[in-house]
């Protein structure tokens, strides 16, 4: 059945000034982000996503970030879990956290909608200069979040390069992958999109921060004026190919009318059939017509191209 989830992208750039290290910097900061979550507050979201590191400030310097952020503790945090608390939705507070060791790492807690945290994504491939510079160590997970909307992954910045990262999620299958970031990722974001069959959540620090649909198709952008935008996606969706599934697809078409949306990208070969209505959900389309999914088939096509007899 249609599950439709309103998720805000907030694209801001980060806060300006040198305001010190002190408490009044985590004032100032925690002002910061209360104007920039009553921008998307009224539209009511299930999810806000914010950019990589949210509360640095860019005009510190290399010796002024620890005591900041020493100074900071979890008090920026704790104000995001008490937005997700009173406005009854999901919240990321990406930021650098200081381990028990004095290492640290460079994470996305994700608040659920009590203000509680349900725990930590540390990116897994920092930059080089991130831990040589501020003693970043990498993250060796990539966990999901059991949301009451779906399941949801994240990853950080220079994470979308790697493929070792992006096939777990391949592997997991989320529903959702957050991608909380200063680096904009150009064309990775959606290979990552569909190949990891997600609906993809960009939120880039001063760029474009989108939301890419499971076959790789951005469905709503921030633009040039305005650095936040709210949309509603709808997660009970497949990924099929056209290929033996044409005259499915139209029986279903028929059957269904309004009630079933099947997109074409265009040049890809597949589409992201959605169910429509509270009557049927997308898996329940897929078996009554037999539709053959995008990765079934593919699976198929490489046991046809491994058996020895069409050598």
């Amino acid at each position: 059945m249609a599950n439709y989830v309103r998720i805000s992208t907030i694209g801001a750039r980060a806060a300006s000034g040198n305001p010190g290290t002190g408490q009044a910097a985590v004032d100032r900061m925690i002002a910061y982000w209360k104007g920039r979550f009553s921008q998307v507050l009224p539209d009511r979201p299930d999810l806000i996503v914010v950019p990589e590191c949210c509360d640095r400030f860019p005009a510190h310097s290399a010796e002024e970030c620890p005591i900041y952020y020493r100074n900071r503790g979890h008090q920026i945090g704790d104000y995001f879990a008490s937005v997700a608390r009173e406005n009854r939705c999901y919240v990321t507070y990406p930021a650098l956290r200081e381990m028990p060791d004095g290492t640290w790492r460079n994470s996305v807690e994700l608040f659920d909608r009590k203000g509680e945290s349900m725990g930590f994504y540390n990116k897994n491939f920092p930059v080089i200069t991130e831990t040589t510079g501020s003693g970043v160590l990498a993250g060796r997970e990539a966990p999901l979040f059991e949301c009451d909307f779906g399941r949801v992954g994240c990853a950080i910045c220079f994470d979308l390069n790697f493929d070792g990262i992006r096939q777990k999620y391949v592997e997991s299958k989320p529903d959702v992958i957050l991608f909380s970031s200063m680096y904009h990722g150009g064309l990775m974001q959606e290979y990552w999109a569909y190949s990891c069959r997600a609906h993809l959540v960009t939120a880039i620090c001063g760029l474009p921060s989108r939301i890419i649909s499971p076959v790789g198709e951005p469905i709503v952008s921030t633009t040039n004026y305005f650095d936040f935008i709210t949309h509603a996606v709808n997660l009970d969706c497949k990924v099929a190919h056209l290929d033996f599934n044409g005259e499915k697809l139209r029986a279903m078409k028929d059957k269904y009318g309004p009630n079933v949306s099947i997109f074409d990208p265009g040049y890809l070969g597949s589409v992201l059939i959605s169910s429509e209505t509270d009557d049927v959900t997308s898996d329940e389309l897929i078996a009554e017509f037999g539709i053959e999914l995008l990765d079934d088939y593919m699976a198929r096509s490489i046991a046809h191209s491994n058996d020895p007899q069409i050598f």
